[in-house]
C-alpha cells in the first residue's frame, strides 16, 4: 500500500470507530460483558495506542536509526502483518499496561474522540516527512509484534482500529 493510500485508510477507519462509538447510547458505552472492555475503554485503547506512533514519528531520522537501527528485509504485505498480529493474538498476546485502559465514563467521549481525530490527522502529516523508501528503511519497536518498518507499523494502525470496532461491535451483542 502506497504512502496516500495508508494515510487515506488511517483516516477512514479512524472515522468510522469514531462514528460508531458516537452511534451508541449512554448505557452502550459503559456497557461491559465477560469482563470485556467497555467501548469507552476500545476507544481509550485505540488513542494510547496512536499517540505514541506520532510521537515517534517526530523523532529525528537520523535518531531513529540510532536507536532501531535500518530494516534488514522488505516490509511485510499488510496481509501478512495482519496475519502475524492474529498470530500473536492466538498465542496469548494481549495489550501491555501501558496500553491497558482506564474506565471511561460518557463525559469523555467527545474528549478522547477528538483527540483519536487530532493524532490521526498529525499522524498523516507526520508520514508526508518520509518518503516511500524511508516507509520500507526505518524501523519502530511495537511490544507484540517486535521491530516493524514505519510502513508495517501503519499496517498495524489502520488494522488495529477496525479490530477494535470488531471486537465492541461483538461484545455489544
Amino acid at each position: 500500500m502506497q504512502k496516500q493510500a495508508a494515510k487515506d485508510k488511517l483516516i477512514e477507519n479512524h472515522h468510522s470507530f469514531i462514528e460508531y462509538i458516537h452511534s451508541l447510547s449512554n448505557e452502550e458505552f459503559e456497557q461491559s460483558k465477560n469482563e470485556k472492555w467497555t467501548p469507552g475503554q476500545q476507544l481509550e485503547h485505540i488513542l494510547l495506542s496512536v499517540k505514541p506512533v506520532r510521537q515517534i514519528l517526530t523523532v529525528p531520522k537520523f535518531v531513529l536509526s540510532l536507536i532501531w537501527g535500518k530494516a534488514n528485509r522488505e516490509s511485510k504485505t499488510y496481509e501478512d502483518l495482519i496475519a502475524k498480529y492474529h498470530s500473536k493474538l492466538e498465542l496469548g498476546g494481549r495489550a501491555t499496561a501501558r496500553f491497558v485502559p482506564r474506565q471511561v465514563s460518557n463525559d469523555q467521549k467527545i474528549k478522547i474522540a477528538k483527540s483519536i481525530g487530532d493524532e490521526i490527522k498529525w499522524l498523516t502529516q507526520k508520514l508526508d516527512k518520509f518518503t516511500e523508501e524511508e516507509l520500507d528503511r526505518y524501523i519502530l519497536p511495537h511490544p507484540l509484534l517486535g521491530k516493524l518498518t514505519i510502513r508495517e507499523m501503519m499496517y498495524f494502525t489502520i488494522y488495529h482500529v477496525l479490530h477494535h470496532k470488531k471486537m465492541t461491535e461483538r461484545d455489544l451483542m
